[in-house]
């Protein structure tokens, strides 16, 4: 089956949207029990684990020359010690998901920017609406939920800091990401990234945190899930879209992961969606199509 085949060209995107929206849930459950650095560390590290172990069965591709180790390296601390730290340091310290995930939604953004400059990815009149009203839809979605918690209690400066943090490793992951990794065998160059990763953020925990794991019924469901869905299926599937698409397409399915959280903290935690969320879902979905949606070749004219 081609990467264009419409079955990957919808599938792919709707799939990771669907996983990568449980992060959060994840986070909600498991977190109680562990320090951020130590959760994301040990996390990280069983994936790396996982995935040399099914490299060694496919007999993978290993990387050819040093540098790609290196360019593994870096986009596994960007995007997942750097942005993943971010945001689980941020909601530790008392962060709404909402917020975090309002701060971190404007990663596709800064993405079509940069890759405008960075990768010659020019972003069309209909993309640059698309992007915009994906803020908007995001904003309505999460945007009750941040008023409620704003009136009751002060957002944490150093959470949402830590949020910021999470958007810029995000933005220059997946442009690093998009420049130098698309040469690099995907399950080997992955389980380097996590590897790579997983040792930073161990460093950071032995500074900050004091290990301490609190191994609970409700922690274990977390982490599996978290390794195997989020960690494995997951980022192995954002990668593999990274490499046949746009880095700002891709970008822009962080969209609409607000809202499909949305809809299942309200089916999970009976979380009531507002009339507003709502239609931020409707606003957030359309953005996202006008962003990915294949360009129209024009016919020539007639003669």
């Amino acid at each position: 089956m081609s990467p264009s085949h419409p079955l990957l060209r919808i599938g792919g995107p709707a799939l990771f949207v669907l996983l990568w929206s449980t992060g959060f849930v994840g986070a909600k459950y498991g977190l109680p029990y562990a320090e951020p650095f130590t959760f994301l560390a040990l996390r990280l590290a069983v994936a790396a684990a996982l995935l040399a172990g099914l490299a060694l069965a496919l007999r993978s591709a290993r990387p050819a020359r040093p540098a790609q180790y290196g360019h593994a390296a870096l986009v596994g601390v960007l995007l997942h010690a750097g942005y993943l730290g971010g945001v689980f340091y941020g909601i530790s310290l008392g962060v709404p998901a909402g917020v975090s995930a309002v701060v971190v939604s404007l990663q596709p953004v800064l993405v079509a920017v940069l890759a405008a400059r960075l990768l010659g990815e020019r972003a069309s009149a209909r993309q640059w609406a698309g992007l915009l009203l994906g803020v908007a839809g995001v904003a309505l979605v999460v945007g009750p939920g941040v008023v409620s918690a704003g009136s009751t209690a002060p957002l944490p400066v150093t959470g949402v800091l830590a949020c910021v943090v999470a958007l810029a490793a995000g933005t220059a992951g997946t442009l690093y990401q998009k420049r130098h990794g698309d040469t690099v065998p995907l399950v080997w160059g992955t389980a380097v990234q996590y590897a790579a990763a997983s040792a930073l953020l161990l460093a950071i925990a032995l500074a900050t945190e004091d290990l301490t794991i609190r191994w609970t019924g409700e922690f274990v469901a977390a982490f599996v899930w978290l390794v195997v869905v989020l960690s494995l299926g997951a980022v192995l599937l954002l990668l593999l879209l990274l490499r046949h698409g746009t880095a700002a397409g891709v970008s822009s399915l962080y969209y609409l992961v607000p809202p499909a959280t949305a809809v299942e903290a309200y089916l999970l935690f009976g979380e009531r969606l507002s009339a507003v969320s709502l239609a931020g879902i409707a606003v957030t979905t359309v953005g996202v199509a006008l962003v990915v949606a294949p360009a129209r070749r024009r016919e020539p004219a007639a003669t």
